[in-house]
């Protein structure tokens, strides 16, 4: 890997980039931060997808900087998707992100194609807090079902879901009966919370979707999130917000998080975005 040299000392860093000719000029940008640019420079041009890169402390030598500066432009690019770690290996150069398609198809009406999408790992009921009861339009304590999916991509998760759906959208939706054991094992095999989702699924196929709007906006994963996509909490995340309506009103939320790090979203169809500023997104029922 190329040699770079942060000098010390108080003052904007100022590296040198021996990867082409040209010597960079002093910059306010924080050392670890100017340092990651030069990395990434000289890890795309030295080294291929799943190619282990030098340890901290040759690199450390290498660029004359502190090991706690080049820790923190390791951990950056890293968290960024360009580095992963891997115990007793090292550190790798990533995969490319995954193209994730977007569209009315992938993210239509829940059921139907969805399911061949969406994993269903558990569901929750409880009352609405004052936030989610804003969102889904029903008063402050209404039963929300909350149905918890993850979506996988090439055998790696790329996304989990949060679909809140009010019991006063669903009517006629019986009393849920379970058969399953003692320890909570469903008869199919799943978990108690997985049948109870998918029974509120199959009542939602009933309903005839009217219209559906989707948002998309920059976040971090909470700590519910964070352990169903296998990432600390305070990962960055695509959040993929859909509204759907049916029979006149609100009958369903979905909340998709999805990994920045390792997966970017294409839409189909038109592939028109709305952006719209955001006062606060529902990330989770409460």
């Amino acid at each position: 890997m190329p040699d770079a040299a942060v000098p010390q000392g108080p003052g904007p860093a100022r590296v040198e980039d021996t990867v082409g000719t040209a010597q960079l000029a002093a910059v306010p940008e924080p050392k670890y931060w100017y340092l990651r640019t030069v990395l990434l420079r000289a890890i795309t041009s030295e080294f291929g997808t799943g190619e282990v890169i030098p340890n901290e402390r040759e690199l450390a030598a290498r660029f004359g900087v502190a090991r706690a500066t080049l820790r923190q432009a390791l951990d950056q690019l890293e968290l960024e998707g360009r580095l992963v770690r891997r115990r007793g290996i090292g550190t790798l150069v990533a995969a490319p992100r995954v193209g994730v398609p977007v569209s009315r198809r992938d993210e239509g009406w829940p059921g139907g194609n969805r399911e061949q999408v969406w994993q269903t790992v558990g569901c929750a009921v409880a009352p609405a807090g004052e936030q989610l009861a804003g969102a889904l339009g029903v008063p402050v304590g209404e039963t929300v079902h909350t149905v918890r999916r993850i979506r996988t991509v090439q055998g790696q998760i790329v996304a989990t879901e949060a679909l809140h759906v009010p019991e006063s959208a669903l009517p006629a939706l019986p009393e849920i009966r379970l058969s399953g054991t003692a320890d909570g094992t469903a008869a199919d095999g799943g978990t108690e919370g997985e049948e109870q989702g998918r029974a509120v699924l199959r009542r939602l196929e009933r309903l005839a979707v009217d219209g559906e709007s989707r948002a998309v906006e920059l976040g971090v994963a909470e700590a519910d999130e964070a352990v169903l996509l296998q990432r600390p909490p305070g990962t960055p995340v695509l959040v993929v917000t859909t509204q759907y309506a049916a029979a006149g009103r609100l009958a369903a939320l979905a909340v998709s998080t999805y990994r920045a790090d390792t997966c970017r979203l294409t839409f189909g169809e038109t592939g028109l975005v709305e952006v719209t500023p955001v006062q606060a997104t529902v990330r989770s029922a409460s």
